[in-house]
C-alpha cells in the first residue's frame, strides 16, 4: 500500500522526537521489554573491544564473566584478611595472657619485646616507660619531658602514629636498630600517660596511614591496666 505525503512527513515527525534519552528511559522503566519481545535480541548488536560486532547476549555473558573473575577475587582477597586477622587474634590472645603473668615492670616488658620478635615475627619493638632516671635495669626507663623533647610532635591526639618517621625520630625509638624504615607508635593511656610502645620495619612501606592498630591498641590498653599494679615500678 502507498503511504501519503502527508503520512510520510508524520512518520519523521514521529522519528524526530523518539531520541536516545528516550529510548534509555523506556527500556530502564521496561526491564522486561526483551522478554516480551526476545527477537529484538537479533537485532541489538554492540562493539566488541577487537572491533567485531557481537550479539547482546554475548556482551551480557561477557559482561556477567567479568563481574564472576572479580568478585572471585574480591572473595579471595577478604579470605586472606580474614585468615590473618585470626592468625593476629591468636597471636594476641597468648600474648595478654603472658602479660597476666608477669609479675614485675621487668618482666612485663620482657615479654613484650621477646613476644614482638618470636611471635609477631616484628622486626623492631620498643617500650618506653616514663620515669625519673633513664634505662631503669631490666627495661628502658626516660623521663616524660625528654620523649616530648625527641618526638613530642608525633603524639598529638595521644593517637596511634604510623608512617615513615625522621632518622632522629627512628634512633631515638629503636636506638638498637638500624635501617628502620617504617614504624607504628602506640601511647599507653590517653590521660594520664604512662610511656609508649613501638614497632619498626625495614620497609618504608609496612606502616602506613592505612595500617590497622587495633591490635596494637588493645595490647597496649592491657599494658596499661597491668602496669601500675606491678612491683618495682615507678607509676
Amino acid at each position: 500500500m502507498a503511504v501519503s505525503k502527508e503520512q510520510n512527513t508524520d512518520v519523521q515527525s514521529a522519528d524526530s522526537e523518539i531520541n536516545d534519552e528516550i529510548v534509555r528511559e523506556y527500556l530502564k522503566n521496561h526491564d522486561d521489554f526483551l522478554q516480551r519481545y526476545p527477537d529484538m535480541l537479533d537485532f541489538l548488536h554492540v562493539s566488541h573491544a577487537s572491533g567485531s560486532a557481537v550479539s547482546l547476549v554475548e556482551k551480557q555473558v561477557s559482561v556477567m564473566r567479568e563481574r564472576s573473575t572479580e568478585l572471585r577475587q574480591r572473595l579471595k582477597a577478604l579470605s586472606a584478611n580474614a585468615k590473618d586477622n585470626d592468625a593476629l587474634f591468636e597471636k594476641t590472645r597468648t600474648l595478654v595472657l603472658k602479660l597476666l603473668d608477669a609479675n614485675s615492670v621487668e618482666a612485663l616488658y620482657s615479654t613484650f619485646i621477646t613476644s614482638m620478635a618470636a611471635d609477631f615475627n616484628v622486626e623492631h619493638a620498643s617500650m618506653i616507660l616514663y620515669a625519673k632516671n633513664d634505662n631503669t635495669e631490666g627495661c628502658r626507663t626516660t623521663s616524660h619531658e625528654r620523649v616530648k623533647q625527641e618526638i613530642g610532635s608525633l603524639f598529638r591526639g595521644h593517637k596511634a602514629i604510623c608512617g615513615t618517621l625522621r632518622t632522629e625520630e627512628l634512633i631515638f625509638l629503636f636506638p638498637e636498630g638500624k635501617g628502620v624504615g617504617s614504624a607504628a607508635i602506640m601511647p599507653l593511656g590517653s590521660t594520664e600517660q604512662l610511656g609508649l610502645i613501638a614497632v619498626g620495619s625495614s620497609d618504608a612501606n609496612r606502616y602506613n596511614s592505612k595500617t590497622g592498630t587495633l591490635f596494637l591498641a588493645h595490647i597496649a590498653d592491657v599494658i596499661v591496666k597491668l602496669l601500675p599494679n606491678l612491683p618495682n615500678t615507678n607509676h
